[in-house]
């Protein structure tokens, strides 16, 4: 397993569900999750195996060993299987905030959201105050999933801003939904 050097600890456990540093043996899986949720996502195009690879090899094994990584990504597992991915994105050092990025598997994704989600924040809550000492993490949603604002709610993050058709998907103006919590 690699390691993040900016992190002390690199594994994560609650029960039978852990967080690690994202392995690349899970990246044609989170592949096929990002291809399938495109709709939520900041990604305009299909992803193929190539680029998977490519993105793998030049972004992701780089952050690895930066001190200031502007992202830290985890492979989410149950019972040692990855069943989604996530962590903090477009870090801010200089402030100590973060922005998180989730994405579980497609297939459980109506069956167990809620109890995923909150338990995945848990673990991004406790890596970003206990190893990052960073202040303030937040979502950047765009307007498509009015169901996942009650549940970051539930987890103690306030809604702090909705930027007012900030995004274009389907043709459509959509607004993006902010939402944060100071730890």
């Amino acid at each position: 397993m690699k390691s993040y050097k900016v992190l002390d600890q690199q594994e994560f456990t609650m029960g039978e569900y852990s967080i690690v540093p994202i392995r690349s043996k899970d990246r044609f899986d989170i592949m096929k999750w990002r291809n399938e949720q495109m709709y939520h996502l900041r990604q305009n195009e299909s992803l193929t195996n190539e680029k998977q690879d490519i993105y793998f090899n030049n972004v992701i094994s780089k952050l690895f060993e930066q001190k200031k990584p502007d992202q830290i990504l985890f492979s989410f597992l149950e019972n040692d299987v990855c069943i989604g991915y996530g962590g903090l994105v477009h870090i801010n050092w200089i402030d100590k905030n973060a922005e998180i990025s989730f994405i579980l598997e497609t297939s459980i994704v109506d069956k167990d959201f809620d109890f995923h989600l909150s338990l995945f924040l848990k673990f991004i809550e406790g890596v970003s105050s206990k190893q990052l000492n960073f202040h303030k993490i937040f979502t950047y949603a765009f307007d498509v999933r009015p169901e996942i604002y009650p549940i970051l709610e539930k987890n103690g993050f306030k809604k702090e801003a909705v930027f007012k058709e900030h995004c274009l998907i389907n043709g459509m103006f959509l607004n993006v939904i902010i939402h944060s919590k100071f730890i």
